[in-house]
């Protein structure tokens, strides 16, 4: 679970910001999507399989030195 202590001289909307922050750092945001429903796993070897034919479809990465 993550935490923010608010200090005495900050603000609400700002501490928020850094608890948004956290969580989506953490990944709390994209598991709950993830477990919102069973996924047979049939549905999670196709939705893998169409990441990586769009990634791939993006073309060679070239690394800048």
């Amino acid at each position: 679970m993550s935490e923010v202590i608010i200090h005495d001289d900050e603000n609400f909307e700002r501490a928020l910001k850094r608890f948004k922050k956290k969580c989506e750092k953490a990944g709390i945001l994209s598991d709950l999507r993830k477990h919102r429903h069973y996924e047979k796993p049939s549905e999670r070897r196709k939705r893998k399989m169409n990441a990586a034919i769009r990634k791939n479809r993006r073309g060679p990465r070239i690394a800048r030195v």
